[in-house]
């Protein structure tokens, strides 16, 4: 009966001791792999869906290093459940841009905010990670407005959940151009008691067709995320298109060279090679006689 026994603890003694190796093991391989950071920012885009960009970055080596190829869930929260929105991949870079283009899935909890979760599930080199992300909704209405000869961009900043203006935010408004955009207006556009920011709009700015493209940015608050308003207004100098590429010009392409430069050239080579020929025709005759 000792023996029995005796056997038995030794059994369960080995399965323990395996069950031990065992979760050691998957904790150090756990311990291992890389450690992901997932970083956000929501943008409101007035005049389209709203968006996450989703950066992700590990540090190795002691160096931080962009990680592509990382697919991301995104859901939805609130106090009843939890929505799955869709994935995303990161690209070769580490970003990634994640459009919301069903806003009526996504509800507010009872405190007005939106709970969004970026989750990665983990792989062979990384471990799990997830960003939360938490904003309200916010509008900007902008308009151009001409008084006394003068054009100002006029914007409105509100709340749309408490349907109220937001007071002593700085707002930018700039010009879009090809490369960066062009600020005008003063460094800090803060509303006032309206909500509101009157900017005056220089009248040299030019335009094509004398169109000019504003956007009025609330730029990474902590509530609000980036909202951004667009909005076109024909007040700008018309761009005269410069057609000289298409005629006869020292700087046009060579099926466009300026006519002199193809007449007198030639017709000093023409000159020069008969003179040669006259001189070899009398050498010739010379030589005969």
């Amino acid at each position: 009966m000792k023996v029995i026994k005796y056997t038995c603890l030794r059994r369960v003694s080995l399965h323990i001791a395996v069950l031990v190796l065992c979760l050691n093991v998957g904790f150090t391989q756990n311990n291992q792999k890389e450690r992901l950071r997932i970083s956000t920012s929501y943008t409101n885009l007035m005049t389209a869906d709203d968006y996450l960009d989703i950066k992700v970055t590990a540090r190795i080596d002691k160096e931080t290093v962009f990680v592509p190829d990382i697919k991301l869930t995104v859901t939805a929260e609130n106090e009843e459940a939890e929505i799955l929105l869709g994935t995303t991949t990161t690209d070769m870079n580490g970003n990634a841009r994640f459009v919301l283009d069903n806003p009526a899935t996504i509800r507010p909890d009872s405190t007005d905010f939106y709970n969004l979760s970026v989750r990665f599930s983990g792989n062979d080199t990384f471990r799990k990670a997830t960003k939360s992300v938490q904003y309200k909704k916010a509008d900007i209405m902008a308009e151009v407005q001409t008084r006394d000869s003068i054009n100002y961009i006029v914007a409105t900043l509100k709340d749309v959940a408490a349907d109220s203006v937001i007071e002593g935010e700085s707002l930018t408004v700039q010009v879009v151009r090809l490369f960066r955009p062009l600020r005008i207006g003063e460094e800090f556009n803060f509303t006032d008691e309206n909500g509101t920011i009157i900017v005056p709009i220089k009248n040299d700015i030019p335009g094509i067709e004398g169109n000019l493209d504003f956007r009025v940015v609330l730029s990474d608050h902590d509530e609000y995320g980036t909202v951004i308003d667009q909005l076109r207004a024909p007040i700008g100098i018309p761009i005269v298109e410069d057609t000289s590429f298409f005629r006869r010009t020292m700087w046009a392409p060579r099926n466009r060279t300026p006519l002199f430069l193809l007449i007198f050239p030639n017709l000093l080579i023409i000159a020069i090679w008969g003179i040669i020929v006259y001189l070899f025709i009398n050498l010739f005759k010379i030589s005969k006689n």
